[in-house]
């Protein structure tokens, strides 16, 4: 099998790579910005045209989708996160190749849900910023291109790799911090969020799942179970053997916990941040139904929190 992999050099298309390069049946053709690319296309700037005459000479039996952004304005999410996507589309329409597509799409297309209820694939997308909005717009240009495709909306991916600035990025370079210099207090606010992590290796294996199978429209993955950031926070702790004091920047005054996130020090060379939103838009709770995973792609959840978070700290604790 041919598959086109559109940003392998992104957090969850490395390990998309991975698991295709295990499959000895899979013949993987990169595409991407950057020089160790097998192919150098920005999809944000290239026309549909270029990609239809590449899409030819290669002639896959599936392109999939990991590329994007994460971070920037609207206009910059947008041309990566939606512009992007309407190329694909267009370039397949054209092409006589007849590929699957396998989209990478995100939790935050669905925004704020209600505490305690699980978000199934026909909940109506209120997405609750421009991040959001932009992978909607992905979506739905997907759904009506009249193509072979599905999209994966991912909950909140976690293991190794995790972006620095993410939350348990923070979260994990706080606690390192700390450990360094010996300091035995924390403090972030926040902690009160609750969100759906997923060990991005489940993710690829999903996206393999998705790639070999026939399931079209939107496809959640997740553990669907919310974990409150609190608790997340309590278990880094426990792993990277951690036995400072969490203050919550955001909590009633005066309550702590023994594990603590968040800038080490409270001095002015190192202030405490303030109270923060959780970034991506959803308020204070997130968890996916994952039945339709389970039932048409066969596809559930191996990795548990602990392990992400251990594979985290790892990276965080060799940081210097």
């Amino acid at each position: 099998m041919r598959v086109l992999l559109i940003g392998a050099n992104g957090y969850l298309g490395r390990f998309v790579a991975d698991r295709l390069l295990a499959d000895p049946a899979v013949q993987l053709t990169a595409l991407g910005r950057g020089d160790d690319a097998d192919v150098r296309f920005d999809l944000a700037t290239g026309s549909p045209g270029a990609l239809t005459r590449f899409l030819d000479a290669v002639h896959p039996g599936v392109v999939i989708n990991c590329a994007g952004a994460t971070r920037g304005g609207a206009r910059e999410l947008t041309r990566h996160n939606t512009v992007a996507v309407a190329t694909v589309c267009e370039a397949l329409r054209r092409s006589g190749c007849g590929a699957r597509l396998v989209q990478i799409g995100c939790s935050a297309e669905y925004g704020p849900s209600q505490p305690g209820s699980s978000t199934a694939e026909d909940a109506v997308p209120r997405p609750g910023g421009p991040y959001g909005v932009s992978k909607l717009a992905a979506t739905e240009l997907v759904l009506g291109s009249g193509l072979d495709a599905v999209v994966l909306r991912v909950f909140s991916p976690a293991g190794p790799g995790t972006p620095a600035g993410s939350p348990l990025g923070r979260l994990a370079e706080a606690m390192r911090r700390a450990m360094q210099a010996g300091d035995g207090d924390l403090k972030l606010g926040g902690l009160g969020t609750q969100r759906d992590f997923v060990d991005v290796r489940d993710v690829a294996r999903a996206v393999h799942a998705a790639s070999l199978s026939a399931a079209q429209g939107v496809i959640n993955i997740g553990s669907g179970r919310a974990v409150r950031l609190r608790d997340a926070a309590s278990v880094l702790a426990r792993v990277a053997g951690y036995g400072g004091a969490l203050h919550e920047l955001d909590a009633p005054h005066g309550s702590h916990l023994r594990s603590s996130i968040g800038h080490p020090r409270t001095d002015p060379e190192h202030p405490s941040p303030a109270a923060y939103p959780y970034p991506d838009g959803c308020g204070s709770w997130q968890q996916a139904d994952v039945r339709t995973a389970r039932d048409r792609l066969g596809w559930r959840p191996r990795i548990g929190l602990e392990e992400s978070l251990a594979d985290i700290w790892m990276e965080a604790a060799c940081r210097i």
